[in-house]
């Protein structure tokens, strides 16, 4: 994928490791593909399971080097830290409560993290976290992937220009029904450890996608939360976690105007597969996007009929652009968008090499937008304990 209008020199391919993702695992096979498309990268070392036997043959199976296969992903931060060609970057694509402990190493030896969300399991793993990233030279790169959908990037580019006046209101879904029964009693491995607090953290659905439906309004919208209050359920019996949460947030002025906000998560809502969707609306207009469709962003400026605008057609902006690969009619979807931050990082990454600034249209989810996630969490189960009471963040 190269910028619109000019010629990328190819850079040597950067050298990426990655800890957990192992056989079976669905978000790791989502990240070896986001990272393959562009062909930035290039697997060359693994710790893919915390067991020794299935490490192993993962690495085995993906066709990397034994010597560069671990069980231990200390061991192997330690290890390519000091190897003349080791690793340049690492993805952790682990359980929430592997985070910190995995980031921590490879920041502490100056190797750039690509961290799965949410950042950590707990606001206090978050906030040591930060500061490592912070006082790291290396990246830390958070997957929201949605951000990376060319019509999100465009509804970010119309908001900023003002295209629907002073925002208003935020409107963010994102309901699933998969854990609509108790499967995680069942020994299914990704209901399991969802659902457990030792694993998941202190949110269910508020953590899991709540994070990301909130992360998609913020930044589409460029709001800053200032408070919230929350009703979280746990309607599946015996469930420890929420599976389902209402949050009413109060957003903080910008250019004179006051927002409000609403946000639904929910993974027992039967007949959405993964309804990811956000609204924003303004003094001047509307602005709709849905994951479903997400080629398709609708427009409509008040009093106006409503518009289409399609990824590389008509209407569409340069923040489309750049992130776009293939002609108007073609659609791109989850893995393309998921690409993009790998493709992002990249960019960033090799602006690191050079020893350059980072160009300014390059975006990609941070180590702060990971603490607004947490943060935004840690509000929900604190507001909900306290019966919806508002929680400043």
């Amino acid at each position: 994928m190269a910028i619109e209008g000019t010629t990328e020199v190819r850079e040597r391919k950067i050298r990426l490791g990655m800890v957990g993702g192992g056989s079976g695992a669905f978000i790791g096979a989502v990240h070896r593909m986001a990272a393959r498309l562009d062909d930035h990268f290039e697997l060359v070392a693994g710790a893919l399971s915390s067991t020794p036997e299935k490490a192993k043959a993962s690495g085995a199976e993906l066709g990397l080097d034994p010597q560069r296969s671990y069980s231990d992903f200390k061991e192997m931060a330690i290890r390519e830290a000091k190897l003349k060609n080791g690793i340049e970057a690492v993805a952790i694509v682990t359980p929430n409560h592997v985070h910190y402990e995995a980031a921590r190493e490879f920041l502490k030896r100056g190797i750039h993290v690509i961290c799965d969300k949410p950042l950590t399991s707990t606001l206090s793993d978050a906030r040591k976290l930060k500061k490592l990233a912070d006082e790291s030279d290396a990246l830390f790169v958070l997957t929201h992937n949605y951000t990376g959908y060319p019509m999100v990037r465009q509804a970010r580019e119309m908001i900023a220009n003002g295209d629907i006046g002073a925002v208003r209101l935020v409107q963010m879904e994102y309901p699933q029904d998969w854990l609509t029964e108790n499967i995680e009693q069942s020994g299914q491995k990704q209901a399991a450890w969802r659902t457990d607090p030792s694993k998941s953290g202190a949110g269910g659905s508020t953590g899991d996608i709540g994070t990301h439906a909130y992360n998609l309004g913020a930044f589409v919208s460029g709001l800053q939360l200032e408070e919230l209050a929350a009703d979280l359920d746990s309607f599946v019996e015996g469930r420890a976690l929420d599976d389902n949460a209402h949050v009413m947030m109060r957003f903080k002025a910008k250019n004179g105007q006051r927002a409000k906000g609403l946000l639904w998560c929910s993974q027992v809502a039967p007949g959405h597969e993964n309804g990811l969707m956000v609204r924003v609306y303004g003094t001047k207009g509307g602005l709709e996007w849905t994951q479903k469709d997400p080629n398709y962003l609708w427009y409509t400026p008040f009093g106006e009929p409503k518009r289409l605008i399609t990824r590389a057609g008509a209407g569409s902006g340069p923040a489309a652009a750049r992130v776009s690969r293939i002609p108007s009619g073609h659609p791109e979807g989850y893995l393309e968008g998921f690409a993009n931050i790998y493709t992002e990082a990249a960019r960033a990454i090799f602006a690191k090499r050079k020893g350059v600034a980072v160009d300014p249209a390059v975006i990609y989810p941070t180590i702060d937008d990971g603490m607004k996630g947490m943060v935004f969490v840690d509000a929900c189960v604190q507001s909900s304990k306290r019966n919806g009471a508002w929680i400043k963040v």
